[in-house]
């Protein structure tokens, strides 16, 4: 007797109704009543039909995600664990909350606010991101919402927006009891920031792979366990995610990341600080190789950051006949001038230090607000000046 379970394509297009019916929706998958949902967003083209193939029966959601190379996977989530990633949430936050949604509804971290609170006795409220992102709207969103709204998730973009704005938004983000920052790699200046002007952030790290984020402030949830393999002299090697929360493989063939014993090898470096925290470096397949050194560009970006009046850096490696590649980077901000930025950083990072550096009026961003490395590395590529 076959028991899989059809899939169902939930669209959403930014609205409140939108993103409601897709919460009810995933409530009953979770349950196991009905079909799975594999949700799309508005500017999603029709899902092949090998994404939409029946699922195993405890699959309740298909979520789709471009990976590392930008090929889209559809990634199956069992109702087991994305129940074990929301109870776990509530229980290092320390209880039950009623969310606010102001994420894209058919990412990971979307269907995991609409879960979260509906957990917790109460749908989430939901912020009409139709026209995107903005800071009043956020305030207003807020201000609507009952019962009152105490948890929230965020990308560091939307973060940085409010801070800038200072305005009713910064306000209603100070009244969250818990404000989960993930999606992107957030810088520590930014994070210093918003807590400096009162706002309780959270960083989370994870992927789709892991029903989203599953390591808080570099501790990992309950039942999630973090491993470095082929560690180098630094301690510095390729992450290895585990535990209640991983995913059951993708639609399709099997994939050799999910590891026996219920695990799952990123794609990213990362290495345990002496507290035992996590210290994610960024994407393996980013790492630059320069003259036989292996520079991380997330430590780059980071020195960058701590630079007076940078606000946002991406760094990049182009081909170089000498070094085989150097390391290039754009930064956005205030009154900057690009030698400066660059003299800045050089004795702090050595040979790691960028061989240019331009300035823009913002770096590049894709999905939901990380840094698009192949447009940064396509401006330093073209013939023409930026």
């Amino acid at each position: 007797m076959d028991r899989s379970r059809p899939v169902e394509v939930v669209a959403t297009d930014g609205s409140p109704a939108a993103a409601r019916a897709l919460g009810e929706r995933l409530v009953a998958a979770v349950a196991g009543h009905g079909p799975a949902i594999l949700p799309t967003g508005p500017d999603d083209p029709p899902p092949p039909a090998v994404l939409t193939s029946p699922v195993p029966p405890g699959v309740a959601a298909v979520v789709t995600t471009s990976g590392s190379t930008g090929t889209p996977k559809a990634v199956r989530l069992s109702g087991t664990a994305l129940s074990a990633s929301a109870t776990s949430t509530a229980a290092r936050l320390g209880g039950e909350g009623r969310w606010l949604l102001a994420l894209p509804a058919h990412h990971v971290a979307g269907i995991q606010v609409l879960l979260r609170s509906a957990r917790a006795g109460a749908p989430a409220a939901v912020m009409d991101l139709r026209e995107g992102f903005r800071p009043d709207a956020f305030a207003a969103a807020v201000a609507e919402a009952y019962p009152p709204v105490s948890r929230l998730s965020l990308v560091p973009t939307q973060l940085r927006r409010l801070l800038d704005d200072a305005g009713p938004g910064l306000d209603a983000l100070r009244r969250f009891d818990a404000v989960l920052i993930g999606g992107a790699a957030a810088e520590a200046a930014l994070l210093a920031r918003a807590r400096t002007a009162g706002v309780r952030v959270v960083t989370t790290y994870g992927m789709s792979e892991t029903c989203g984020g599953c390591v808080y402030d570099g501790v990992p949830l309950d039942r999630v366990t973090v491993e470095i393999v082929d560690p180098d002299a630094t301690g510095a090697g390729r992450i290895v995610l585990g535990g209640a929360t991983v995913a059951e493989g993708y639609q399709g063939p099997a994939d050799p990341a999910f590891l026996p014993g219920r695990r799952f090898a990123t794609s990213d470096l990362g290495r345990l600080g002496d507290d035992g925290r996590l210290q994610v470096l960024g994407r393996a397949d980013d790492v630059i190789v320069t003259g036989g050194e292996k520079v991380p560009p997330a430590v780059v970006e980071q020195a960058l950051l701590d630079v007076p009046g940078v606000r946002e850096a991406c760094v990049v490696g182009v081909p170089d006949p000498e070094w085989g590649a150097r390391v290039v980077a754009v930064v956005a901000g205030a009154d900057l001038d690009p030698e400066e930025v660059r003299g800045q950083v050089a004795p702090r990072l050595g040979r790691a230090a960028p061989r240019a550096v331009r300035v823009l009026d913002a770096v590049p961003l894709r999905g939901i607000g990380k840094p698009d490395r192949a447009a940064v590395r396509a401006m330093w590529l073209a013939p023409r000046e930026y």
